[in-house]
């Protein structure tokens, strides 16, 4: 069975760590314990060996002092001094051996006064008795009272002697005890206590004659060398007291032995001292096991029930992690910690769940207008793909974006656009026709309107709905805004298979439609291939601008009340290696867009400063029109750059004019009047280009420094089929003329229109009637004959 990670790892860990922390007290008691054991029990034995040594002196003592009393009374009885002094040998010898026999003794001997030998009860063994008297008799003779050992034929010996006098000096009487395996015996009986005779002869040589112990420790004593404290046996360690055995006196004090050497080995075990202990210990270590066992089952349980809840609300966290918040937490009835810890984690649910949702209107929704956003418009188009029959009737999205919506932000203010947004969404809202059909705000100006069970026309009639709903004007705090905008249509599965490509080909016909002024336009394949070739064509265009493909054309304007023409509007266009000759609609509104723009209008005054500065035009007076875009009148070194190249060309200001459109001064008027300003002080002529199809007051054409207006060709063009074109044309040239400023109209395609513009005074006329645009050589070879 496999754990949850939380019992996995929080249980065993909590439960491990507390069982070997117990583990390592219990095992550090128990090693203190039996050290402690140990340590007392050796010393408990070391007085015990202290006690035994004490008796042992005290026998060896006593069995001198019986030796002492037995040799006076032998040599205090009257027979034996008789047959002494009559030199009995046989009385002499039966009395030792009776009197030894009779007290216990070993040997008992005669000696005569000069220490030589008469009589001894070791009548087998005189030579071996012999050498060990020479070595025993000559102490006692100094201290009588003493005692002495000697080892004969590897066995230890006591002796004792004392003087025969009646009452002068008879004799010596000498007697010894055996110390024997009877007085180890007796001892160990006596004390418990384990007694060895260690003998080690003059040739080094070790032997244990008498011993109490068992026959693996005696063993492996007579094969030790020296004993130092302890001793290390199979049945255990043995603890060991060593004294040497030799002279006693009566206060047990030992004399010098003779040749070899004899020790009283006292022997104690510690595992017999130990033994009660360590059961002792095995009840103790048999308690620490049970404590353990109850401890871990314990510790396991109260781990199971801290991490029951912990489990619990790990599901509830994963819940939360998945992003369901509808559940409520357990335990948060609790009064203790886990209650505590399960109310915070709910709360947090709580908490979590409104910031979710406040972040999902946020991420869905536009604050704005309460519509939802891109990111929501998307879910619904696929979903609504992913539901529908494409087979069937399908679907259609619109995309519509506003025209003239910065003017209106820049002229009313930010606040009053934004309510021009939430009325553009409220209008849009009512124009839908179905229940599942739903309107958003893309972003900016740019709103979108998925249409289901909807084809190519239904949408188209939707989008003219729209169209028609825009041409009422919106009235906003006491200000009337007329609107309009350029609808895009897409249809599934007609135009696309899947959302973003869907809504990416909406928008690439609203764009269409905004070029083209057109209300409404269905996506056409032909748009789309139009955009894929503006993706390389910043970088061609900068490409043109380094490789000399562009090319300068000059369009005359010539005067309509005499004179000589004078005057030419500069147009550029590009000479692809690979397009051939790409006319300027084709770029000119992508350089706009990105800015690159700038770039070329510094083109084309250079290439116009280089025809004006050539010596066949110079004589001229020729005036060349060069046209600046709403970039150009925003960059705050644009005076500087054209100072510069009419320097570098010798050229005058007043060689140029310097055509500005309405919609490029009304974007920003401030700007746009201080630049304006700028270059009429540097002695440019200005003018105003596309006159009429803008939106700028009669207090900004006041205030601006302009010099001429130019006529658009929209009203020319119709002058001769609409008398409203006329009218406009009429009235702007004489409002022109009040206010000082010459007038030129382009767009002249024949000459009726040009009579009509001659007769209403205008000054200057150009158009494909009087001459299409021309490269440099021809323009100037058609201006040759007129100079």
């Amino acid at each position: 069975m496999r754990w949850p990670p939380l019992r996995r790892s929080l249980i065993v860990r909590l439960v491990g760590w507390s069982l070997l922390l117990l583990l390592i007290v219990q095992v550090a008691g128990f090693v203190v314990v039996r050290a402690s054991i140990d340590r007392n029990a050796r010393a408990q034995i070391a007085r015990a060996l202290d006690l035994d040594d004490n008796v042992w002196q005290q026998l060896l003592a006593q069995n001198a002092s019986q030796l002492r009393q037995g040799s006076a009374l032998l040599a205090a009885d009257y027979g034996f001094r008789s047959a002494v002094s009559s030199g009995d040998t046989e009385t002499i010898q039966s009395v030792l051996e009776n009197h030894g026999s009779r007290i216990g003794a070993s040997i008992v001997v005669l000696l005569d006064t000069g220490l030589a030998l008469r009589a001894a009860s070791l009548s087998g063994r005189m030579d071996g008795f012999t050498a060990a008297l020479q070595r025993v008799v000559p102490p006692l003779a100094a201290q009588p009272q003493g005692s002495q050992i000697a080892v004969i034929d590897g066995i230890p010996y006591q002796f004792v002697m004392v003087p025969m006098r009646a009452p002068v000096l008879m004799g010596w009487v000498l007697m010894g005890f055996a110390v024997d395996q009877a007085r180890a015996d007796e001892m160990h009986r006596l004390l418990a206590v384990d007694v060895a005779l260690r003998v080690t002869d003059a040739a080094g040589t070790v032997t244990v004659p008498v011993s109490t112990l068992p026959a693996a420790a005696l063993a492996l004593l007579q094969r030790q060398g020296a004993v130092a404290g302890e001793l290390q046996t199979p049945q255990g360690t043995l603890l060991v007291r060593a004294s040497a055995l030799g002279d006693v006196d009566p206060d047990g004090a030992h004399a010098a032995q003779g040749a070899g050497s004899v020790q009283a080995l006292l022997l104690r075990s510690v595992d017999e001292v130990v033994a009660p202990y360590r059961q002792l210990q095995l009840l103790l270590a048999s308690i620490t096991v049970a404590g353990v066992l109850l401890f871990a089952l314990g510790a396991g349980v109260m781990a199971r029930r801290l991490t029951t809840p912990l489990r619990s609300l790990l599901a509830a966290t994963q819940n939360l992690s998945r992003g369901d918040y509808s559940v409520a937490l357990a335990h948060t009835d609790r009064s203790d910690e886990i209650g505590n810890l399960a109310r915070s984690f709910d709360r947090m649910r709580i908490d979590i769940a409104a910031q979710q949702m406040q972040v999902r209107n946020l991420a869905y929704g536009d604050r704005l207008t309460g519509l939802p956003n891109r990111e929501r418009f998307r879910q619904t188009v696929q979903e609504a793909m992913a539901t529908g029959d494409p087979q069937g009737v399908g679907l259609a999205v619109l995309t519509l974006d506003l025209d003239r919506f910065k003017h209106v932000n820049d002229v009313l203010g930010y606040a009053f656009g934004d309510q021009l947004l939430q009325a553009v969404a409220e209008r849009l809202r009512n124009c839908l026709q179905a229940p599942d059909d739903m309107v958003a705000r893309l972003g900016g100006n740019s709103f979108a309107l998925l249409l289901q069970h909807t084809n190519a026309a239904g949408a188209l009639a939707q989008a003219q709905g729209i169209t028609q709903a825009f041409e009422q004007p919106l009235a906003l705090d006491e200000q009337t805004v007329d609107l309009s905008a350029g609808i895009g249509i897409a249809c599934w599965p007609a135009d696309a298979s899947d959302a973003d490509t869907l809504l990416s080909r909406s928008e690439i016909a609203m764009y269409a439609a905004k070029r083209r002024l057109d209300g409404a336009q269905r996506y056409d394949p032909a748009f789309d291939l139009a955009s894929t070739q503006t993706l390389s064509l910043l970088t061609e265009l900068r490409r043109a601008v380094e490789h000399d493909e562009l090319r300068l054309y000059l369009q005359p304007k010539v005067p309509l009340q005499g004179g000589m023409g004078t005057a030419a509007e500069a147009l550029v266009r590009w000479q692809h290696p690979e397009r051939g000759l790409v006319p300027p609609m084709d770029f000119i509104p992508f350089a706009e867009q990105t800015g690159f723009v700038r770039q070329l209008t510094l083109w084309m005054f250079n290439a116009a400063a280089r025809v004006l500065a050539d010596e066949r035009v110079r004589s001229t007076g020729l005036r060349i029109s060069v046209n600046l875009s709403t970039r150009d009148l925003m960059d705050p070194l644009l005076c500087t750059r054209l100072a510069d190249l009419l320097e570098r060309h010798g050229v005058l200001a007043s060689a140029f004019c310097l055509e500005i459109t309405e919609s490029a001064i009304m974007d920003d008027p401030q700007r746009a009047e201080a630049m304006l300003n700028s270059l009429s002080q540097q002695g440019f002529k200005l003018s105003i280009d596309d006159f009429g199809t803008g939106y700028s007051s009669l207090g900004y054409l006041k205030r601006l420094p302009v010099d001429e207006l130019k006529i658009d060709k929209s009203f020319v063009m119709g002058m001769q089929t609409d008398t409203d074109d006329a009218t406009i044309v009429r009235s702007t040239i004489d409002l022109a003329h009040n206010l000082g400023l010459s007038v030129v109209a382009e767009g002249v395609e024949n000459a009726a229109v040009l009579a009509q513009l001659r007769a209403l005074a205008c000054d200057e006329a150009q158009g494909y009637h009087i001459s299409r645009p021309l490269p440099v050589d021809a323009f100037l070879a058609w201006h040759a004959p007129k100079a």
